[in-house]
């Protein structure tokens, strides 16, 4: 049964593995919960009715992803496209928050529609090999300096752009702590180590005065003051339509980074072929269009779904699982919300290490392919964006074979994609 709703496969994996890495993935994206009201919530929304649309949305997408596309990922309101959502849309431009929940769900059609077409699979299709693997690699480095910025162990400084936090004390200390703790038990083979890390080093930010504990129950906000709150009279406009492109544009890289470099990493490619990954981009563009009329911003998968990867998760039970996490907080929001982000900082440094190991695939030897490799991994960290990594990897990599005179190892694809990315640094 677990094998026909979930894909779980007896030989892989088990279901206390599952369970495990389902939980795993939950902790390390529940700030989502907290941050995603407070961003959209500048913009005017009822705070209180984000937190319940979130929560939703993301309980529902991602127990489809588990038992729809049988993988193991998470999904919940996007970082970066909140952002946009909220402070560049609304705040700078100056459209009402209504506008903006417009023009996400017409994205999430548009995602629908190039998801039946298999436009999106082909996308996949044309990534070089090599960019593929330095995916994985630049999403673990990303996701380390999340985890490590999160923490105050990398902070801002206006000399150096970044430079190391007070790890004396503080959260950053604490994320100190939890990083030895979970690489000893990560060595010493210890069953959950990633979980029990976080859950201890949760504990021991109490007496730090690091994790504050907010209660146990609550109950959920009303969504009606956002659901469902469109505003049509300007879907015909150029502005709809330069943000509906950028929202589709960083969205669509994003998930594709993503389930790219975390399925390398699990060894779950066959045959140079993501399994069901149709089915993975449906549920994300159903949960995007499903979103909208919830009233949250561009609804993706989440790196962070790389922490139950590497917990041993690697069917739709993990998916379902944290789903089901989300689904309780709804009511028990005070007690996740009091896991500090230091306490699960830690688990994204060390999912991070894990996810180098895809750097040794990478011909280093063979110029016109390591050095877009070296471009799409180090500009993911620092642009701050998985799609930006692949933009600049893929343009390097067609411009330097190119003009090597390598151009049979180009496809009339890359010449495609390629321009569609210059189209975005002048839309």
């Amino acid at each position: 049964m677990l094998t026909r709703l979930f894909g779980l496969n007896p030989k892989e994996t088990n279901v206390k593995t599952e369970i495990m890495a389902g939980l795993t993935t939950f902790l390390t994206m529940a700030y989502i919960l907290a941050v995603n009201p407070n961003i959209l919530s500048e913009t005017g929304m009822d705070k209180g009715a984000l937190f319940s649309t979130t929560v939703i949305i993301s309980a529902a997408a991602t127990m489809l992803m588990g038992l729809y596309a049988k993988l193991p990922f998470a999904l919940a309101p996007g970082m970066g496209l909140n952002a946009f959502f909220a402070f560049s849309i609304c705040m700078i431009m100056g459209y009402s928050w209504q506008f903006a929940l417009t023009a996400v769900f017409l994205e999430g059609l548009i995602f629908i529609l190039l998801t039946v077409t298999n436009v999106r699979e082909k996308i996949v299709d044309i990534i070089p090999e090599t960019l593929k693997k330095s995916i994985s690699v630049g999403i673990g480095i990303y996701i380390a300096f999340i985890g490590l910025s999160s923490a105050g162990v990398v902070v801002n400084n206006d000399a150096t752009l970044v430079s190391l936090g007070d790890i004396t004390h503080g959260p950053a200390m604490l994320c100190v702590f939890g990083i030895i703790l979970s690489s000893v038990l990560l060595i010493k083979k210890v069953p959950g180590a990633l979980l029990i890390g976080i859950i201890v080093t949760t504990l021991v930010g109490i007496p730090l005065g690091v994790t504050q504990f907010n209660g146990l129950m609550s109950t959920p906000p009303s969504i009606e003051p956002i659901f469902c709150k469109f505003e049509w009279s300007k879907i015909f406009t150029a502005e709809m339509f330069v943000i509906v492109f950028t929202l589709l544009f960083v969205d669509l890289f994003d998930t594709i980074g993503t389930l790219i470099g975390v399925t390398t990493r699990a060894g779950m490619i066959k045959n140079g072929k993501i399994p069901r990954l149709k089915q993975a981009f449906m549920v994300d563009a159903l949960a995007t269009t499903t979103g909208a009329v919830m009233g949250t911003s561009t609804v993706t998968t989440f790196v962070e779904s790389a922490a139950g990867v590497e917990q041993g998760g690697r069917s739709g039970l993990t998916a379902f699982v944290c789903g089901l996490c989300f689904l309780a907080s709804l009511f028990f929001a005070p007690l996740f919300l009091s896991i500090p982000s230091a306490a699960t900082a830690p688990v994204l440094v060390l999912v991070g290490v894990m996810m180098m190991s895809s750097v040794v695939e990478i011909n280093f030897k063979d110029f016109s392919e390591a050095i877009p490799a070296f471009v799409c991994l180090v500009m993911m960290p620092l642009c701050y964006s998985i799609s930006d990594g692949i933009v600049l990897g893929m343009l390097s990599y067609v411009v330097i074979n190119l003009c090597s005179g390598q151009y049979k190892k180009l496809s009339i694809g890359m010449y495609i994609l390629s321009a569609f990315f210059l189209l975005k640094f002048f839309v």
